[in-house]
C-alpha cells in the first residue's frame, strides 16, 4: 500500500532512496524551483550537472542525476515545472494545482527501482500540498496483476519534505489525498480488471470486500430479484449472457439525513455490442465499459471514509451484454421498471437501459438528486476527445458539477438537452426508441436518460474518451484505466451540495 508522509527536516537528511527536485526555465537556462531550500553547494553542484547534460527545465522534462554529497539519498531526479505563481502569496489556481499534480505524476512514474521517494517541491499552502500528494500517489500506479515477469517496482513510500511540509495542516491534506488516492486506485483496478476476471457477481463480491472497512452498506439484487422487480432493462441487456446481470445499491448515511444525493453508474463488465456486434478491434477495450459503476463507488465510499453529513447512494447497474440465443434482438419491445415501453433497435446502444432502471430505482428511494456517469457514446468522443467528458442536464447541479470537476483537473464541458431533438427518439410501436438517427448521439442518449429522472434534479456525464487512455502515460494519468470522475465527484460531495 502506497503512503504519504511528512519529513520537515533537510533534505540531505531525509530517509529516501531518491528526491524528486523541480526546475523551471530562466532566462540563462534551468533553475531549481526550490533553490534556498537546498545546501548552497549542493545547489551549486545541480545546476552545473543539469548545465552540463543540456537541461532546458522546459515541462515535463525529466533528468536523473546522483545525489549531492553527504545526501542519505541515492539519486536526484528533476523534472520540469511551469512556474506555479506570479508572485508569492498568491491564491493557487486550479491550472496551477493541475502542474503540481501532473508534474509530481511525471516524476513518480520516472522513479522505478525506487521504494522511498522524498519530493522537494515547493508549496505556499495546504491545497499546493494536496495537490502534490495526489499527482505523486497517481503517478506510481501500474496494473501487472496478470503479469508473470514483474517490471521494476515503483515507489510505495511517497514523502513531502522541506518546507512544504511545514505548512500548516499539510498533514490534513495529505490524508485527504490517502483517501482519495485509494478510491482512484481501486477504481482503475476494477476498470483494469479483463472480464474473464470480473463479471457482474464478481464485481458484487469485490463490492462488498471493499465497503466492510469503511462501513458502508451494500444490497445485491440478483438476477430473481432483478425479475420480481421489474428491472427489464437490466434483465434484458444481461439475458444473452452465462454472467446474470446484478444491480447493487451501495450506501452511506450519516446519523441524521438532510439530503441524499444518488449517483448511479452503468456496469457493463464487457460490451461485444450485443447481437448488433461490435467490430472486433472496438471490442479490444470493453473491459472498460463499466468504468461509470466503478466512479460512483470510488465516490461513496470516499463519503464513507470522511464521515461526509449528507447521504449517498451508489447504483452499479451491471451486465455483460454478449450475444446468443437467448440475447435480445433489434426490434425486440422490453418494458423499464417504471412501466415505460422501449423498442430496441441497436442492443449495442445498451448502457442507456440499464442505466434508465437505475435511475428510476434511485428516484423511488427518495434521492433528492441523481447524477449518472458512464462510458455511454462514441460521439462523446467525437465531440471531446479523449480527455475532456461532457455532462449535462439541470442547470444548478451542473454547475456544480462543474466547479468540482475544474477544481481537481478532470475536464468537463457542458452540453445541452435540445428539446426539438426528443422527437428523434419517437417509436411507432413502442413509448420510446433506444437510439436515435446517426447524429449527435451524445445528447439523444441524454434525452432518452432525461425521461427516466422526472422531475428528480438529475445530471448525465459522459466519460466515454477519459476513462480509458489507449494511448502512453501523460502526467499522473496511467495507461489504460483512468479512475477519471472519482476525484470530481469526492469533491463535489465534500462541498455538501
Amino acid at each position: 500500500m502506497t503512503s504519504l508522509t511528512l519529513f520537515p527536516g533537510p533534505y540531505a537528511s531525509v530517509a529516501a532512496d531518491a528526491i524528486i527536485l523541480p526546475m523551471e526555465a530562466g532566462p540563462s537556462g534551468p533553475r531549481l524551483a526550490d533553490a534556498e531550500s537546498w545546501p548552497k553547494d549542493a545547489a551549486q553542484y545541480l545546476t552545473s550537472a543539469l548545465a552540463a547534460v543540456g537541461a532546458t527545465g522546459k515541462p515535463g522534462e525529466l533528468v536523473k542525476l546522483p545525489a549531492p554529497d553527504g545526501f542519505r539519498a541515492r539519486a536526484v531526479i528533476v523534472c520540469g515545472l511551469p512556474e506555479t505563481k506570479a508572485k508569492p502569496g498568491d491564491p493557487t489556481t486550479p491550472d496551477q494545482a493541475e502542474a503540481l499534480r501532473r508534474a509530481a505524476g511525471e516524476a513518480t512514474r520516472a522513479a522505478e527501482g525506487y521504494e522511498a521517494v522524498a519530493l522537494a517541491f515547493p508549496a505556499s499552502d495546504d491545497h499546493e500540498v494536496g495537490a502534490i500528494g495526489v499527482g505523486a500517489w497517481l503517478g506510481t500506479y501500474r496494473f501487472d496483476a496478470f503479469r508473470t515477469t514483474k517490471k521494476p517496482a515503483l515507489p510505495t513510500r511517497l514523502i513531502i519534505a522541506g518546507p512544504a511540509a511545514k505548512i500548516p495542516r499539510a498533514n490534513d491534506a495529505l490524508a485527504r489525498a490517502s483517501v482519495i488516492c485509494e478510491q482512484v486506485t481501486n477504481g482503475r483496478d476494477l476498470v483494469n480488471t479483463p472480464a474473464n476476471k470480473l463479471n457482474p457477481a464478481l464485481v458484487a463480491e469485490r463490492v462488498k470486500e471493499l465497503a466492510k472497512p469503511v462501513g458502508a452498506t451494500v444490497e445485491v439484487l440478483d438476477e430473481e430479484a432483478l425479475a420480481a422487480g421489474g428491472y427489464g432493462g437490466i434483465l434484458a441487456v444481461g439475458q444473452g449472457s452465462i454472467n446474470p446481470p446484478r444491480l447493487v445499491k451501495v450506501s452511506w448515511k450519516p446519523p441524521k439525513v438532510a439530503y441524499t444525493l444518488a449517483l448511479v453508474g452503468k456496469g457493463i463488465t464487457f460490451d461485444s455490442g450485443g447481437l448488433s456486434l461490435k467490430p472486433p478491434k472496438a471490442q479490444e477495450t470493453m473491459k472498460c465499459d463499466m468504468a461509470g459503476a466503478a466512479t460512483v463507488l470510488g465516490a461513496v465510499l470516499a463519503a464513507a471514509r470522511f464521515k461526509l453529513p449528507i447521504a449517498v447512494t451508489a447504483w452499479l447497474a451491471l451486465a455483460e451484454n454478449m450475444p446468443s440465443g437467448k440475447a435480445q434482438r433489434p426490434g425486440d419491445i422490453i418494458t423499464m421498471l417504471d412501466g415505460t415501453t422501449v423498442e430496441v433497435l441497436n442492443t449495442d446502444a445498451e448502457g442507456r437501459l440499464v442505466l434508465a432502471d437505475a435511475i428510476v430505482a434511485a428516484r423511488r428511494d427518495g434521492a433528492d438528486a441523481i447524477i449518472d456517469v458512464a462510458t455511454l457514446t462514441g460521439n462523446q468522443v467525437a465531440a471531446l476527445g479523449e480527455r475532456i467528458a461532457g455532462v449535462m442536464g439541470d442547470s444548478e447541479l451542473r454547475e456544480k458539477v462543474l466547479a468540482a470537476s475544474r477544481d481537481v483537473g478532470e475536464p468537463l464541458w457542458p452540453m445541452p438537452l435540445p428539446a426539438p431533438m426528443k422527437s428523434e427518439l419517437d417509436s411507432s410501436i413502442a413509448d420510446v426508441k433506444n437510439i436515435a438517427g446517426p447524429n449527435a448521439g451524445m445528447l439523444t442518449a441524454g434525452l432518452f436518460l432525461e425521461r427516466f429522472a422526472g422531475k428528480t434534479p438529475w445530471v448525465h456525464i459522459d466519460i466515454a474518451g477519459p476513462a480509458f487512455n489507449t494511448t502512453k502515460p501523460y502526467g499522473h494519468v496511467p495507461e489504460a484505466g483512468t479512475g477519471w470522475g472519482i476525484r470530481t465527484l469526492i469533491t463535489l460531495l465534500r462541498s455538501h451540495l
